[in-house]
């Protein structure tokens, strides 16, 4: 039972999680209250950070249906568990898609519900019932009203924000989404679902769906401190200060509190703060009052708070921010949803298409989905700027999602409940604690062994054993750690990059591989113009400047360009995608659109209509009387109204608008589009045989190219049959009228940041949506390829009628030659003389998304070789980005990502550092965003990030060093039943450690990037055996103190009265004082002996350690820390040579002869000598040669090396010019591959 009852929610999306049942066992919760009783309360805070624990100790399994507890486990790498409470709900009906006034039947008993999902909604009555006041709650109301139902139980648990329900038929917990939960075709929206719901059905449905906001709880000060309080470090710190205080260490206890006062102090602020933030950027605009019609035809205003799936809502003709994702079903919208995707162009939005039964209908009535039909549907949060509509007819739109399940929803839960960054440093930073509480777990049994052996009491046995354990694991570490990111988040800010998850500075010092957009970021964001390239009668005219002539202004061509886009007036201002407004602005024309006042005048929409200016018309004949004047204003009014839009669709690569000239009967149909997809729907002879090569030689030099078509519509197809007919009816027969020529130019600081991070060996690769030559042509402009290198492109081709999947592959054209590409071949002899090693830098691989998506689906295998050359990655979704860059994570890259925010959210989210260079705080899903709108930030947030992770490593090995030195010498005393002073310790811990660790992380970036990488974790050879020769250098030299002292002539056993300064002078100390002394026996000469070697030793090791170049200035460009080592050099050779009674007296220290402290000055200017050659010698590659000594040869661990080193020796990669690879399909092994060679 244990396997079969595993269940798998959210099955392969992000959040997919294994699920296991259980239930409440009295027994075994009354065991674990006397456990927690009988530890004090340790067992129940074990069982509070083991959630997995808690249940198992607790529960006993049971089916999931039965649960009442539910354990889930995450499938990803990090393995988390969580557990959630199963609640019930009664409810009249089991499914939120019922009607529940058409149930005529008895509904089903509990033990057979009708399931959540498994019918289709029915038609909504007209005729529902008004609702009455209700007192007890929403659900008990409900059924009361429905007293002839019999309730049904629901159960249900809330994880993250989200509601699972159990469904019986799929014997498993699903989330309800909404509208799309019941994959309603467009056809069936419109019939079934566009009049609205009753008030019942409403409330029916919420008791589902909840109510709809995106509620951000700020916790109270109070919870966010105990969570915080409960983290196992400052437990530890807790035992620590109840242990101190135990041997009366008050000062340094007090010391501890205090720091960590401050540090959660501050931690709670920043977490608060961020809370805070968030609930505002939520709370603005998530309550406001909407319209929506009720299926009775009548209209009503509710609360957003109120809206369920179905809903349908009026759209108000001045704008609103959105409360939910719908679907417009009448009228048309435009829209800024620069909330969701970081680009401030207004969108327009069209009602989404009803496709009529009978018309070849079938192909095009798909099932309603918000990823597909993006065009129709208005996102919660974007703002709704204006609405058009027909008269009399409102702009409505149908609720589809609510709350967390909409797109604003999913970002905040993402926001939220964030992955945990998985960093080698973090993982090796706790097996480096464990490795420290092993070494503690030695001296605390060799502290109990000689207490025992002196017959110490046990008291003391166990306050000094313990006391062991708290100085091996220093509680300053997590605050000390923390410092250095501060740092470098504060100096990131001050070059204009904001970062929104500290953690991740860290992360960015370990990038080796930066994938780039290419609009907006690596070149300009707006197109110019270049030209314009015609075609008349199957044949192009020479490339034209513009087409701002007087001759062209009636011409087709023009008329396209003045109509196909998506432009509209917003306060007098034209405004739409940049790419469409240079294209009209080249042709001069006018655009005027519809008022208000017009449009209710008329019966239908007033079309927007465009016209060229006066000047480029033909001159005006002179008039003969008043009468001719009108007539011959009537004749010369060029005008064209634009009747119907079907806007650019990605997917589809092109846009059509349907127009009419004024006065004519027949209407024009005009697209423009992706020239390779526009020639397709063009007829063959109004394409010029010369097409490919004119349009491959344009894409070659990087421009962007548009082409355009026309074509007359037939007479019979009037305005109403326009606006229901579908894209394909039009999109056919069309003729070819040439080509735009735009230009992008790349940023001016773009070539010299690439050449930088090649420099640096940090690959760069393109992700675009742009046509796959014009990329590859920017590509090498940049630099991204060096021109002698071969650009290999890979067009992969599903299965297709009983053949494989394959992958053609043909080499790209070099610059330098002019041939055609389908000319070109590199013959094996030139690849063979080619030298071994150089091949393997010499090619790039190229491909577009549609040929990525296929070589994902049916060559994983290949796809990862690929992916190791891969440059250019063009016409790529925006999903598809996501998958690209988990993709180069799964070879061991780390990942840095660059976009202007549009469409690379979730690539900016999922690398291991995204930036975005869009100006707007929209774009939250990414962890860092950049001022300045170009691409220098990148080197900038790796050389920031190497800094910061350089200074994490030292100041690690410092604090393992101070925590190991203090060891050495609390152990060295023990021996004599000795220890340091109170103020010894405090002295120590606060003057020397606090202030060396906060200013040993100041020291800024080094100002350029190497090609050296910082190791990725502590658990690195280099870094290793420099903590390990420093522990044995100041192992050896306190030694050396301890047993020397004790050989000197005037050694003896110390106490109040022993004088070997020669102080006659000296005051008689009380006998009250001697026995306090004595206690801890304190005051001797191998205490104050140990105490100035080991203060000198934490300084030379914080210097040897705070390295400088290549990833950090050097340390003595850090003043604040070369201040306070130089003070602190001061103050203890002042106090060693001039001893002053005050500060002994204060510090515990013994004086002692002055030619023993002329020999510890000797042990320490030696020691200091020993540590700084040592590590240099580990920083000149002596390490090297240890580790070819131990392990001759042995295979790089990250596996893009790995690969690397298979293909370099593999004959048959990269594929040869002439050579199609098919796949072989092998079910037990996923998918192989054959290369053939094509005759």
């Amino acid at each position: 039972m244990e396997k079969e009852d595993l269940k798998v929610l959210n099955k392969g999306e992000e959040e997919e999680m294994e699920l296991q049942g259980y239930r409440l066992c009295r027994w075994r919760l009354a065991l674990v209250g006397l456990g927690v009783l009988c530890t004090g309360g340790f067992l129940l805070l074990l069982l509070y950070w083991m959630p997995e624990w808690c249940v198992k100790s607790t529960c006993t399994r049971t089916t999931a249906r039965d649960a009442e507890v539910v354990l889930m486990r995450s499938t990803d790498e990090f393995r988390r568990w969580f557990l959630a409470r199963v609640r019930v709900m009664l409810a009249p009906g089991s499914n939120p898609f019922h009607s529940l006034e058409t149930q005529t039947t008895s509904p089903s008993s509990p033990s057979s519900p009708s399931c959540p999902f498994s019918s289709p909604a029915s038609p909504p009555l007209a005729n529902g019932h008004t609702s009455h006041p209700s007192d007890g709650s929403p659900a008990q109301e409900l059924i009361r009203r429905y007293a002839d139902y019999q309730p049904t139980q629901i159960r249900y648990f809330t994880f993250h924000s989200t509601k699972y329900y159990w469904n019986d038929e799929m014997q498993n917990f699903e989330v309800l989404n909404g509208m799309e939960d019941l994959q309603v075709s467009c056809s069936t929206l419109h019939s079934e679902h566009s009049a609205g719901l009753t008030r019942n059905q409403q409330e029916y449905r919420r008791l589902f769906f909840g109510v709809n906001e995106i509620a951000v709880k700020v916790p109270s000060v109070f919870k966010l401190l105990i969570k915080e309080v409960l983290n196992p470090f400052y437990i530890f710190q807790l035992f620590s200060v109840i242990l101190w205080s135990a041997d009366e260490y008050y000062y340094y206890a007090v010391a501890i509190v205090f720091m960590s006062v401050i540090s959660i102090a501050t931690s709670l602020y920043t977490i608060k703060k961020q809370y805070i933030m968030l609930h505002d950027m939520v709370a603005a605009h998530s309550i406001v009052r909407v319209s929506v019609c009720r299926a009775n035809n009548e209209i009503e205003e509710i609360l957003s708070t109120d809206l369920v799936p179905g809903d349908v809502m009026v759209i108000p003709s001045n704008g609103t921010i959105m409360p939910c994702d719908a679907v417009l079903v009448s009228g048309t919208c435009i829209v800024n949803e620069s909330m969701l995707t970081g680009e401030s162009v207004p969108v327009t939005k069209t009602n989404l298409p009803n496709p009529v039964p009978g018309e070849r209908g079938e192909e095009t009535d798909s099932a309603y989905n918000t990823e597909e039909h993006k065009r129709h549907t208005l996102f919660c949060g974007t703002n709704v700027i204006q609405t058009r509509f027909y008269t009399g007819e409102l702009v409505k739109a149908v609720v589809v999602r609510t709350g967390f399940s909409t797109a604003k929803g999913q970002l905040v839960r993402s926001i939220l409940y964030p992955k945990p960054t998985d960093f080698k440093l973090y993982r090796d930073a706790y097996l480096f604690l464990l490795c420290l509480v092993a070494v503690a777990g030695i001296g605390f049994v060799y502290s109990i062994v000689l207490s025992v052996m002196n017959k110490v009491p046990a008291k003391t046995i166990i306050i000094e054993s313990l006391d062991i354990i708290t100085i091996t694991v220093p509680p300053a570490l997590p605050a000390a750690m923390t410092a250095g990111i501060v740092y470098a988040q504060r100096r990131l800010k001050r070059i204009g990059i904001f970062c929104i998850s500290p953690q991740r500075i860290n992360i960015c010092g370990q990038i080796n591989l930066v994938c780039f957009d290419k609009t907006g970021t690596l070149t300009e964001d707006g197109l110019d113009l270049w030209g314009v390239q015609r075609v008349e009668n199957g044949s192009f005219h020479l490339s034209e400047e513009n087409a701002y002539k007087e001759n062209l202004v009636k011409s087709q061509f023009v008329a396209c360009m003045a109509t196909c886009h998506s432009l509209t007036k917003i306060e007098g201002q034209l405004s739409g995608d940049p790419l469409d407004l240079k294209m009209f602005e080249a042709t001069g024309w006018i655009l005027e659109e519809a008022t208000e006042e017009e449009t209710s005048l008329h019966n239908r929409i007033m079309p927007t209509v465009v016209r060229p200016p006066k000047q480029l018309l033909p001159p005006e004949p002179a008039a003969s009387t008043e009468q001719d004047m009108e007539l011959y204003e009537l004749s010369s009014a060029y005008e064209i109204g634009i009747v119907r839009q079907f806007p650019f669709s990605s997917a589809l690569q092109r846009m059509t608008v349907v127009a009419r000239l004024l006065g004519e009967k027949r209407m024009d149909a005009y697209t423009k589009g992706a020239p390779e997809v526009v020639v397709s729907l063009c007829k063959k002879e109004t394409v010029p045989e010369n097409f490919a090569e004119v349009l491959e030689s344009y894409t070659k030099q990087g421009f962007r190219v548009i082409a355009l078509a026309h074509r007359r519509l037939e007479s019979k197809l009037n305005w109403h049959k326009v606006q229901n007919i579908s894209r394909d009816h039009i999109e056919a027969n069309m003729e070819f009228l040439g080509l735009i020529i735009m230009q992008n130019k790349l940023k001016a600081e773009t070539p010299g940041v690439l050449q930088d991070l090649h420099g640096a060996h940090i690959r760069t690769v393109m992700v675009t949506g742009d046509n796959m030559l014009t990329a590859i042509s920017v590509a090498r402009d940049c630099g991204m390829i060096p021109p002698q290198d071969t650009v290999i492109i890979a067009d992969a081709l599903p299965p297709h009628n009983g053949q494989a999947a394959k992958i053609t592959w043909r080499y790209a054209d070099k610059p330098s030659k002019i041939s055609r590409l389908e000319e070109v071949n590199i013959s094996l002899e030139d690849v063979c003389h080619v030298d071994e090693q150089k091949t393997q830098e010499l090619y790039h691989f190229a491909m577009n998304g549609k040929s990525f998506a296929v070589i994902e689906e049916h060559f994983p295998d290949m796809l990862q070789k690929l992916v190791l050359h891969g440059t250019v990655f063009a016409r790529m979704a925006p999903d598809q980005k996501t998958q690209l860059i988990e993709a180069l994570q799964g070879v061991d890259y780390f990942v840095g990502m660059c976009g202007d925010g549009a469409n690379d959210c979730g690539a900016l989210k999922r690398a291991h550092g995204g930036i975005s260079l869009s100006e707007l705080e929209a774009s939250v899903a990414s962890p860092f965003t950049s001022r300045t709108p170009n691409i220098s930030c990148v080197p900038s947030l790796i050389r920031e990030g190497r800094a910061a992770l350089i200074t994490s490593f030292c100041v690690f090995k410092f604090m393992a060093l101070y925590s190991i030195i203090q060891y050495i010498s609390v152990t060295l005393l023990y021996s004599i039943l000795s220890n340091l002073g109170d103020f010894q310790f405090l002295f120590i811990d606060i003057a020397i450690i606090l202030l060396i660790v906060f200013t040993m992380s100041l020291n800024p970036a080094w100002k350029e990037l190497v090609s050296r990488r910082p190791p990725s974790g502590l658990i690195s050879g280099p870094l290793l055996f420099s903590v390990l020769t420093q522990i044995l250098i100041c192992l050896g030299f306190q030694t050396i103190t301890f047993l020397w002292v004790r050989q000197q002539p005037w050694y003896t056993v110390w106490t109040p009265l022993t004088d070997v300064c020669n102080r006659s002078s000296h005051i008689n100390v009380s006998d009250d004082n001697d026995t306090e002394v004595d206690d801890h026996n304190i005051q001797n000469f191998e205490n104050t002996s140990l105490f100035y070697v080991s203060c000198f030793q934490y300084l030379i090791v914080a210097i040897v350690f705070s390295k400088g170049k290549p990833f950090r200035q050097p340390s003595y460009k850090n003043w604040p820390f070369v201040l306070s080592a130089i003070c602190l050099y001061i103050f203890l050779l002042f106090i060693m040579f001039h001893p002053v009674e005050g500060i002994d007296e204060f510090l515990e220290i013994v004086c002692v002869p002055f030619e023993w402290r002329v020999k510890l000055f000797l042990i320490i200017v030696v020691n200091a000598a020993v540590s700084v050659l040592v590590e240099g010698g580990i920083d000149l590659r002596a390490y090297k040669c240890l580790s070819r000594l131990c392990c001759p040869r042995k295979t790089p661990k990250a596996r893009y090396m790995h690969l690397a080193q298979e293909l370099s020796v593999d004959p048959d990669w990269p594929p040869k010019p002439t050579t199609t690879t098919e796949a072989k399909p092998r079910p037990e092994n996923g998918s192989t591959y054959q290369i053939m060679i094509n005759s």
